[in-house]
């Protein structure tokens, strides 16, 4: 861990860049927020593919797209692969895709209760997300319009925001609790 400012990854794994979206203001906003900006935290996005070793960081914001219930293969490599490291900070969880309102689907990613086991996460967050049929391929647009899916971008900018706050609270807590407090 760093013992220096707080130091967060934000790692995503995304298919129409969405949820790579995601990452980029969840990063932005845990270090702009008060409590950020107070401590110095800095925080840095990267996608799973490139299975950035998670071990210098404090903490760890893990995400991924959903497609038919599942997470993507990046993130479920990344969750099992990290998982030592993981379990021993504190991890948030996201995943980002439900569209519409009501949000459709409704139902949690069948991997997210696995995936929190395994990682320890202290949270797992269902984020709503974007459907722009001109990002899609042939097949995904067939089956959007199928399924009469609603077509937009649902994510919530400032509710993204407000659990950055919290998290980054979260962090400074934690990062501050384990670092001795001197004087006599």
């Amino acid at each position: 861990m760093s013992g220096g400012a707080p130091r967060v990854l934000v790692v995503a794994a995304s298919r129409h860049g969405a949820t790579a979206e995601i990452a980029v203001a969840l990063a932005r906003a845990l270090a702009d927020c008060p409590a950020g900006r107070g401590a110095g935290l800095q925080a840095m996005d990267v996608p799973a593919e490139r299975r950035v070793d998670p071990a210098p960081f404090d903490a760890v914001l893990l995400g991924s797209a959903v497609y038919a219930g599942r997470w993507l293969e990046p993130a479920r490599w990344y969750a099992a692969q990290h998982a030592g490291a993981l379990r021993n900070r504190p991890v948030w969880l996201f995943s980002s895709g439900p569209i519409g309102a009501p949000p459709f689907p409704a139902d949690a990613p069948y991997d997210a209760g696995p995936t929190v086991a395994v990682t320890g996460a202290r949270e797992h967050r269902i984020l709503p997300g974007r459907l722009d049929p001109s990002r899609l391929s042939f097949g995904e647009r067939a089956m959007v319009t199928a399924m009469r899916a609603p077509v937009g971008d649902f994510r919530d900018w400032p509710a993204l925001t407000a659990w950055a706050g919290e998290i980054a609270a979260a962090v400074i807590s934690s990062t501050s609790s384990s670092v001795p407090v001197g004087g006599d």
